[in-house]
């Protein structure tokens, strides 16, 4: 019995690949200055940012010079942001940082408050007062028969009276603002006037005769024996003509029998 040897071998592989050598990151753009230039980029952002951050402040120190009372939303409105600086590395030259302090803005100043004036009480008082009023006198009329009938004749003169009115008058500072009667009287009492009217009906006489010789269709001597319908009382005139027959001796005179 015939016994093989077995011999180990790596696997065989056609045109192997080439080793793939590990891929290097490429360097940015700062990486790539020199020390000088990286330098010369980081003092410029931060001279940039210095001028910024002081042109920034100026406006905010004009914006409340102008209106105080705004000054913190115009700091907030009004401010730019600060550039940040390229992150320098361990063997940059590490730049000193300058600190930009911003002026603080004006404190508002309120105008002092005045106390209010002292109003003073107002000044009552009261007085008196005295007004007249003036009392129509009143009318009576009474008859009387020794006038012709209509006839109107003052027998006593009417006058007029007087009232007096108290009052009580109240005034502030001097302005009257209240009124109030205390009394009022009679100073003067008035005077009734009195008027006759007349009542005596005046008799229509015959102008023929000169004693009042009635108008009628007829007159005869009154206690005679005529009828009338008128009567007279004799002895009466004749001055013109004896309408009446009244004369009848003819001496003249009527009804004197």
């Amino acid at each position: 019995m015939t016994l093989g040897v077995v011999t180990h071998q790596p696997p065989y592989h056609r045109n192997p690949a080439a080793p793939v050598a590990p891929s290097v990151a490429r360097a940015g753009w700062f990486r790539r200055l020199q020390p000088g230039q990286r330098v010369g980029v980081v003092l410029g952002g931060v001279l940039l940012s210095t001028v910024l951050l002081c042109c920034a402040g100026a406006a905010v120190v004009g914006t409340l010079a102008d209106d105080p009372g705004q000054g913190r939303t115009a700091v907030a409105a009004k401010a730019s942001p600060p550039v940040a600086a390229p992150e320098p590395t361990v063997s940059e030259a590490a730049a000193p940082a300058t600190t930009v302090s911003t002026p603080p803005p004006s404190p508002t100043i309120a105008p002092p408050t005045s106390a209010p004036p002292t109003v003073a009480p107002p000044t009552v008082e009261t007085r008196t007062e005295q007004e007249t009023q003036t009392i129509r006198y009143a009318e009576r009329t009474v008859k009387d028969p020794s006038l012709a009938e209509g006839k109107r004749v003052v027998r006593t003169r009417g006058v007029n009276g007087v009232r007096t009115l108290t009052y009580q008058v109240t005034l502030t500072d001097g302005v009257p603002t209240g009124r109030k009667l205390l009394r009022s009287a009679v100073t003067k009492q008035p005077v009734t006037q009195v008027v006759a009217v007349g009542t005596k009906q005046e008799r229509r006489c015959d102008p023929n005769y000169s004693g009042c010789v009635p108008i009628a269709s007829d007159v005869d001597c009154a206690g005679g024996g005529g009828n009338g319908p008128a009567y007279v009382t004799g002895p009466v005139k004749v001055i013109g003509d004896d309408i009446y027959d009244l004369d009848r001796d003819n001496d003249g005179y009527g009804c004197d029998d």
